[in-house]
């Protein structure tokens, strides 16, 4: 609980002592309403939105700690666990990292790239990313099997197999990321008939802001009201950057390996990466 508190602490810009006292009133069973009419002298005025984000914060905290157990678990279980991928899951406390961590180890669904390979055609794939090929469609005639009927239907496999490694590509989703954070606009708008029952939100109810100046706790506060069905909210990404970005990872060539990898990225990032 002591790393807990000092995570919501640093997260929220509130105390360590507001956190503690907030928690311990919580376990008590006291409800929110309640800590933040009555129990002022114990939590330094927080208000009610403020207990919340302790509240969520918290419970966060406590399923990524479990969500920690399962994923070093089945990594173990395949045999792939090193002593630095266990250190760098023990030390990350934010999910979305976690998971990117994780993505490569993670047992696969039936994807679009899976089915690719079953067909055969990762060995097709490789070729396309190194992009030194300069006579594909010939390449990709030796594909074809009672699977794989046309050189489109080869070359379409092999993207699917590159969009998949794109997106488990941590590099890729931090640059994603970083675009998303620095030019993203967030959105909010009251659900309508919803004004009175969000009256604690009212601050939110036409509210457009660069996410990268959305505090953490105004952050969680309007997320929190529209799981409670109370606010419409998107962030809007800058997605002409976004696939730059990822691009200049990825193509070496102007040839036309270099453009099905250029598809293959755009392909990623709408069908993987963005929606992540």
């Amino acid at each position: 609980m002591e790393l807990f508190t000092q995570l919501i602490s640093v997260s929220l810009h509130i105390s360590e002592k507001q956190v503690n006292n907030t928690l311990s009133l919580l376990k008590e069973g006291a409800t929110i309403p309640f800590i933040s009419r009555y129990r002022k002298e114990v939590t330094g005025g927080l208000d009610e939105i403020q207990i919340g984000n302790i509240k969520e914060q918290y419970d966060k905290f406590c399923e990524l700690s479990k969500r920690k157990e399962t994923i070093l678990k089945t990594i173990e279980e395949k045999g792939q666990l090193t002593e630095e991928l266990k250190k760098r899951i023990d030390e990350t406390w934010d999910s979305t990292v976690l998971e990117d961590i994780y993505l490569p180890y993670k047992p696969k669904r039936k994807t679009r790239a899976e089915v690719a390979r079953q067909k055969g055609l990762e060995p097709l794939a490789l070729i396309v990313l190194l992009q030194n090929e300069q006579d594909l469609l010939s390449k990709a005639t030796k594909f074809l099997t009672g699977e794989v009927e046309n050189v489109e239907e080869a070359l379409k496999g092999a993207r699917d197999i590159i969009a998949e490694q794109i997106n488990e590509d941590e590099r890729a989703r931090n640059h994603v990321r970083n675009v998303f954070n620095r030019q993203a606009v967030i959105t909010a708008k009251v659900v309508k008939g919803k004004e009175e029952e969000a009256a604690k939100y009212r601050d939110y109810f036409d509210f457009s802001e660069p996410l990268k100046r959305c505090t953490s706790h105004r952050l969680l506060a309007i997320r929190r009201a529209e799981t409670e069905g109370l606010l419409k909210v998107s962030i809007t990404p800058n997605d002409e950057e976004c696939i730059e970005r990822v691009e200049r990872l990825f193509i070496r060539s102007t040839n036309e390996c270099g453009k099905q990898v250029s598809e293959a990225v755009q392909d990623a990032y709408k069908r993987l990466l963005k929606p992540s």
